[in-house]
């Protein structure tokens, strides 16, 4: 099963967090925060919506940062994604 978007929403997946710090300190998994990079998995067409012209800006394979409290999270075959809406996707990670 796939997940297509409508209008300006975008389906995001969590990057992996890292599990050591930079100093090499190995995390145990109740010390994680959720992460808020995640990776572009698929990108609604836009379009008119409530008499705007959106135009998508985020492309497939993007890592972005989203709203920490945004979307609603969906768990399609074993794995966990979010759909937001564009408006909630704060920065593309170059």
């Amino acid at each position: 099963m796939t997940l297509k978007p409508l209008a300006d929403r975008v389906v995001v997946k969590a990057v992996e967090a890292e599990e050591t710090t930079k100093t090499g300190i190995v995390l145990p998994g109740a010390a994680k925060e959720k992460p808020q990079v995640m990776e572009v998995v698929a990108v609604g067409p836009g379009g008119v919506i409530d008499g705007k012209e959106v135009i998508m800006t985020v492309n497939v394979g993007d890592k972005v940062i989203t709203s920490k409290y945004s979307g609603t999270e969906v768990k399609c075959d074993g794995t966990e994604y979010c759909i937001v809406k564009q408006a909630d996707i704060l920065a593309i990670v170059e």
